[in-house]
């Protein structure tokens, strides 16, 4: 079976994710974003309390928020990092994003595996698929889990909410395109746990979420 858990990590207040299979205790992290040393002791005390093994390094998108326990993972547990493969130049250019928020940020290591949406992981028993959903920015994906019925939604489907997409990549109508054609076809009741915010599920989202009345 697998497990989830999440951190809510610096001043964006962004939720990094860890999911393991709770038999063999590998673990995926997904969208590191712990940025100094209490955020990365909380972090690395729940791996070792719980004797997870960090297998792989997974993010949905490369803005900044997401980004920023990146070397710090990278460093300590020695990952598979993967990136989805049209976020590479926003990747590249993280240091310059951390500027504009005054928020300093070593280069990033590249990426050991690219993500594209034909790919699939598997995390023991549990099988982790890949949604190209863009428009909160170029590339970004989506992780579904549908042996678990979990969507990690990354910065595209909030509760009652949807990603910005006045930030590099970002485009209105690619976004609701995604949503619809990638999400909201999802069961109804898988649950979402976005990039920000609390828990959700399709079926909330298809019923409440004011951005989707009317797709």
């Amino acid at each position: 079976m697998l497990k989830i858990n999440k951190f809510v990590f610096n001043s964006f207040y962004e939720n990094t994710f860890i999911v393991w299979d709770d038999e063999s205790l590998e673990a995926a992290v997904i969208d590191p974003g712990c940025s100094d040393e209490i955020e990365q002791e909380e972090f690395a005390y729940f791996v070792s309390e719980s004797k997870l093994k960090v297998k792989y390094l997974i993010l949905t998108h490369a803005h900044i928020d997401h980004v920023l326990g990146c070397n710090f993972i990278c460093n300590i547990y020695r990952p598979v990092f993967m990136v989805p493969v049209n976020e590479i130049n926003l990747l590249n250019i993280a240091p310059e994003q951390a500027d504009m928020f005054g928020v300093e940020l070593k280069t990033i290591p590249p990426p050991n595996v690219l993500i594209s949406e034909d790919q699939e992981l598997n995390l023991s028993n549990s099988k982790l698929k890949f949604l190209l959903t863009p428009g909160h920015t170029e590339g970004e994906v989506c992780i579904y889990i549908e042996k678990e019925k979990i969507c990690i939604t990354g910065d595209v489907l909030f509760n009652e909410g949807i990603g910005r997409t006045d930030l590099w990549g970002g485009n209105y109508d690619t976004l609701i395109k995604s949503i619809k054609e990638k999400l909201l076809t999802l069961p109804d009741d898988v649950i979402i746990y976005p990039g920000h915010g609390e828990e959700s599920s399709i079926l909330h989202e298809k019923q409440n979420n004011p951005f989707l009345k009317n797709i």
